[in-house]
This record gives C-alpha cells, sequence and structure tokens, in this order.
C-alpha cells in the first residue's frame, strides 16, 4: 500500500488507482482510514449523489447503466457505488451489479465500486457515507448510488443522496407492501421501469392516487422521513414551495424514458439549491452524518480502552451472574467516570 500522502495526491488529481485503495482502506475500517477522510473533507461536496433504490428485479442496475450513458453523453464524470449484499453464512457477496456495467468499465471518466453491505441494516454499507466523501474529493459530477433494494427498514440511502429514485416494475409487488415499504415518503423520483410490459400504467395509476393519500406531518425532514416541503395535503398538486415526485415511465434497456429522468433530477437539485427547503435538508444530513459519525467514534474509543472490562461484564452475563442492562450501564458509567 502506497504512502497515505500519495493516496491523497491521487484522489484529488481523480486518480483511479488512487480512489481504489481509498475504498478498500475505508471499507476494511483501516486505522489511517480516519486520516485520510479528514485530509480530503470538502465542506461542499462536488458531485450530485443520486440514490437509485426500489424493489428487488425492477431493473435497478440497468437503469443506473443508462444514466451513465447519458451523463457521459454530458460529458460529466460519473462514479458508481452498487451496494451488494453480504452472505450471512459464508460472508461474501457476489458483486453482481459490476457485471451488468462491464460496458463501461474501459471508460476513463467512470468510476464503478462495488461495496458489500457486511451484514450493516438500511440498503447501504456502513462505510458508504465516507466513500461518498472520497468521490467528493475526487470531483465527480455525478455518483449514482445503488442499494441492494428497498424493504421496510431499508431507507438509509435517503440520509445520503441528494435525490433518491425508487424504481418500481409491474407484477413486482401490491401497492399495500409498497405502503409498508415507506417509498412514499423517501421518495423524491419515481421510476416506473420495464414499462413495456403490461401492467405498467395501472402501476403509475396506483402510484399516483398513493401519493394523494399522503400524510406527512409539517416538519418531517428527510432524515426522519421524506423532505419538510413534500408533504401533500391535497392531493398531487403542489403548493407553494412543495416537491411534488413526479412519476415517469421508462424502458431502461432500450434507453427509452432516461432522457426525461435526467430531466427530472435536474429540477429537484435546482429545487434544492435554491429553496430554503433545500438548505435545511443539506444542515440536517449533516448534523446526522455527525452524530453518526461522533457515535461510531465514542464505540471504538470504549472498545478499545475497556476491552478487558467487557469482556468481564460480558462473561458475568453469559455465567447470568448479572444482567445485561446492569452490566451495560455499569460499563457506560466507568467510561464517563460516573461510578454513582
Amino acid at each position: 500500500m502506497a504512502d497515505l500522502s500519495s493516496v491523497v495526491r491521487g484522489i484529488q488529481s481523480g486518480d483511479m488507482r488512487a480512489l481504489a485503495r481509498a475504498c478498500r482502506l475505508i471499507d476494511e475500517r483501516d486505522p489511517r482510514a480516519f486520516e485520510l477522510l479528514k485530509q480530503v473533507f470538502i465542506h461542499d461536496g462536488h458531485a450530485y449523489v443520486v440514490g437509485i433504490t426500489g424493489t428487488p428485479g425492477a431493473g435497478k442496475s440497468t437503469l443506473v447503466s443508462g444514466l451513465i450513458r447519458l451523463y457521459r453523453e454530458e460529458g460529466k464524470r460519473v462514479a458508481v457505488l452498487a451496494i451488494d449484499p453480504t452472505s450471512p453464512y459464508s460472508g461474501g457477496a457476489i458483486l453482481g451489479d459490476r457485471i451488468r456495467m462491464q460496458q463501461h468499465f474501459t471508460d476513463e471518466g467512470v468510476f464503478i465500486r462495488s461495496i458489500a453491505t457486511r451484514g450493516h441494516l438500511g440498503g447501504v454499507s456502513r462505510s458508504t457515507g465516507d466513500v461518498l466523501h472520497v468521490l467528493h474529493a475526487a470531483k465527480f459530477d455525478v455518483v449514482l448510488l445503488e442499494t441492494v433494494g428497498v424493504g421496510q427498514a431499508e431507507l438509509e440511502v435517503t440520509q445520503l443522496a441528494d435525490t433518491t429514485v425508487v424504481v418500481m416494475a409491474p407484477g413486482l409487488g401490491d401497492d399495500i407492501q409498497a405502503i409498508k415499504a415507506g417509498i412514499l415518503e423517501v421518495a423524491d423520483v419515481f421510476a416506473v421501469n420495464k414499462a413495456d410490459r403490461m401492467g405498467a400504467d395501472a402501476t403509475a395509476q396506483d402510484l399516483q392516487q398513493m401519493l394523494s393519500l399522503r400524510r406527512v406531518p409539517q416538519g418531517v425532514s428527510k432524515m426522519q422521513g421524506h423532505t419538510a416541503v413534500s408533504t401533500l395535503t391535497k392531493g398531487p398538486e403542489a403548493e407553494a414551495g412543495e416537491w411534488v415526485p413526479p412519476i415517469l415511465k421508462t424502458v431502461a434497456h432500450k434507453q427509452e424514458g432516461l432522457a426525461e429522468l435526467v430531466a427530472s433530477l435536474a429540477k429537484h437539485r435546482e429545487f434544492l439549491m435554491t429553496t430554503e427547503a433545500g438548505r435545511v435538508i443539506r444542515e440536517q444530513r449533516r448534523a446526522a452524518e455527525f452524530r453518526a459519525i461522533l457515535y461510531q467514534a465514542l464505540i471504538d474509543e470504549v472498545d478499545a480502552r475497556f476491552a478487558d472490562e467487557i469482556s468481564e461484564k460480558l462473561q458475568d452475563v453469559l455465567d447470568a451472574k448479572i444482567d445485561p442492562y446492569s452490566g451495560a450501564e455499569a460499563l457506560s458509567r466507568s467510561a464517563i467516570g460516573d461510578e454513582t
């Protein structure tokens, strides 16, 4: 591994090998990764981060590949983070999304990285946010963040992406399951993919109807659900200062509807950058990220300083000498110097 300073310089110059090294350091939680991130951090990230999530089998990877092509035709540098689920048994990941995007591998303006979840819930990897900062530093124009697939708790992409695209396809699930998954609250744009199949119009109409019934309390942020200005109280018509998620039909493998999707993404980005609501969302995202970094740093510090005490208390719990709540309370008070 090259020394850290050379990796930092490589990132800032857009060197793909340096980017790959940095991603590896971060993903493996190398002790040097924290220092690397401090050196490359940019307060106002350059890249526009688009989260791509949705039901499994909806064609997310094919859609991402089509978006890469369109953005490259505009002369933009594109990075892709494809999150792949880790096997709970073997610990491995197939990393199959890279196979679907292999046509872009020889393009020097495209960087594709697969990241395994390593058991992290939320649809993304624990290291995803840190890798995004590296891509900001490398001055990519667009980052496409593809999740493992939306579920009832796999919505963490909304905390990382500027715009969240929810991809659906006809025949992949009922309306009630879609509501349970929370997609109405997280979507900035809907893409009904595989729209050349029977049922696409019905799927779009169902989404439109569900949007008209949506009730999100005023002041709910994207960190809690959807943007504070996406509340619909009188159907899907936008009121002043509101963003209403458009519903677009696409056929990704034929590039149909993708130009309209890119146009909708541009409109949402403009909305975020030119409104008070957009400023609030960015501040809330930074606050949430800081807390996440702080909590992880505290956990790592406690693990390092109190490894022996933790092992002793854990053994007491296993031997039924103490309940886990009392053990955790005693350790936490010891960590902060409160022995009362």
